[in-house]
């Protein structure tokens, strides 16, 4: 596909700069922006996005937020907020030239987070809403992590895990090795360690750590930064546009707390993917993208 990539000045109260985006294909009623995840992370988490739409038949919008690797990363801690990052999201809208006749919004992870922040302030810009493995409560999230995810766990591997977090021993070798083998190959990518895309690989590379750490915080078995207290839950019900909530059976995330989101908003559906993690799109791409891709062209054909 034929690519154009565009750098959009965004007014901060830190000054303007420039975030990276790229368009792919063309639609005049079907325009997709995609909101990754991190917080810090990049657009390279959506590559093979490319693969499952022909360059006619959407217009994809890959995006990498203020302080992720292909746009400008200032050393200004106080630029990473829910409410700044959704002020950018609105700025680069007006800038793609997005309305409510053909603008799609799906976030991934914490781009869900800002996905639905996004909805609640500015809703009558958005055509649909695709909220893609991100439970609408942080506490719940952390919740299921304990509750759930780690009394799965070889318990005493868990113990050794959590002991270099306590000592905050993050870069540990051992740490991450144990980190990959029993966590992520089964919550994350559900794919061997050595066979993942090189889109992947990429993207965890390139996260900038100095948003990540303070939004979500170091540990990877739960969210302990600024983040860890967001909840959404009660407010789910004032999201009216059409809306797709997309969960995955192995996610880190719960998935009935996702069909539980969809149930909650009075335009909503959800879609389970039965061999799918955290990135669904990569390990259960048939389901992810045949809900996905039905979604669109039912919102589509309805107007």
């Amino acid at each position: 596909m034929s690519a154009i990539e565009k750098r959009i000045p965004i007014r901060t109260p830190s000054g303007t700069f420039n975030v990276w985006t790229r368009q792919v294909g063309e639609h005049p009623t079907k325009k997709l922006l995609l909101l990754h995840g991190g917080p810090g992370a990049t657009h390279e988490l959506f590559e093979n996005f490319e693969a499952y739409f022909s360059p006619d038949e959407i217009e994809l919008y890959f995006y990498d937020q203020l302080g992720s690797h292909h746009s400008d990363q200032p050393d200004e801690p106080s630029l990473w907020q829910v409410g700044r990052f959704v002020d950018e999201v609105e700025q680069v809208r007006q800038a793609l030239g997005l309305d409510a006749n053909n603008f799609y919004l799906l976030g991934h992870s914490w781009g869900g987070i800002l996905a639905m922040e996004y909805a609640l302030a500015h809703q009558q810009h958005l055509k649909a809403l695709v909220i893609s493995n991100m439970m609408s409560s942080c506490p719940g999230y952390n919740a299921y992590a304990h509750e759930v995810l780690m009394p799965t766990m070889d318990q005493s591997v868990l113990a050794e895990i959590q002991g270099f977090e306590a000592a905050q021993d993050y870069n540990n070798d051992r740490y991450l090795d144990l980190l990959m083998e029993h966590h992520y190959v089964h919550h994350v990518l559900r794919m061997p360690a050595d066979a993942w895309p090189d889109a992947i690989v990429r993207a965890l590379e390139h996260i900038n750590q100095s948003v990540y750490i303070p939004m979500q915080g170091p540990s990877e078995l739960g969210m302990s930064g600024t983040l860890s207290n967001w909840d959404r839950s009660g407010d789910l019900h004032l999201i009216n546009v059409p809306t797709l909530v997309i969960g995955a059976q192995h996610d880190t995330m719960d998935p009935k707390h996702m069909v539980w989101m969809a149930q909650q908003m009075p335009n909503a559906h959800s879609v389970i993917c039965p061999d799918g993690s955290h990135l669904a799109n990569y390990d259960d791409p048939e389901h992810f993208f045949a809900g996905l891709k039905a979604f669109v062209s039912e919102v589509d054909s309805a107007v």
